[in-house]
């Protein structure tokens, strides 16, 4: 049976900390636990990062992509972070608007753009795979807890796909858990997973 994985990096790194604070699990060993039931045909790893990312990250993203034994052979998807203003929000409690200011901006000075830097992309980029490359797997194993993702899930699985989430106890969306065949609780075997030895690579230098 050949299966296909989908991993969002930004879930990933995360919900791992549902685990314990500073944990960091090994993609490899993850790889080799999941290939316990059955070769992965292909698996993708979906992330955003700041252009161009930093040297650290580049070293991990080769590692991701460098075959078995020393690597776990993902291809990666990297998309650039995206700016969204962050000088106007709403408050919840009260439901108005509520001004943020930079604190070193003058009274008389010029206006300090104030912004957050998002990740933008992952999320399609998960569902255009799953669709486009449907012909070539039957089980689709999908590390993300969007629930964006449950009318593609919804789709696939009217269409024979055999849906398994590859996922922490954090952040999954209810909406996907219902719709899947089979859960895998990484927090049930994160000992088995912990990354332990430098040349394992651990997930968070993913993010720095």
């Amino acid at each position: 049976m050949s299966r296909l994985w989908l991993i969002d990096a930004g879930y990933m790194f995360n919900a791992r900390h549902s685990v314990r604070p500073g944990y960091e699990f090994s993609y490899l060993k993850l790889r080799q636990y999941l290939e316990h039931s059955g070769d992965i045909w292909r698996a993708y790893y979906l992330n955003a990062s700041p252009n161009p990312p930093s040297d650290a990250q580049d070293s991990f993203h080769r590692w991701l992509r460098s075959g078995p034994p020393h690597g776990p052979k993902i291809i990666t998807k990297i998309y650039p972070l995206r700016q969204q203003r962050a000088d106007k929000a709403y408050c919840e409690e009260c439901g108005q608007k509520v001004q943020l200011r930079c604190q070193h901006q003058l009274e008389n000075g010029p206006t300090h753009r104030v912004y957050n830097e998002i990740q933008k992309g992952v999320d399609v980029g998960i569902a255009s795979l799953a669709l486009i490359l449907a012909p070539h797997y039957e089980t689709l194993l999908l590390s993300s807890g969007d629930a964006d993702l449950a009318d593609v899930v919804d789709y696939l699985g009217a269409n024979g796909k055999r849906i398994e989430l590859v996922v922490f106890r954090e952040g999954v969306s209810s909406e996907l858990q219902c719709r899947t065949d089979a859960i895998y609780w990484l927090n049930d075997i994160a000992d088995e997973l912990e990354n332990i030895r430098d040349d394992e690579r651990g997930c968070s230098i993913a993010e720095d």
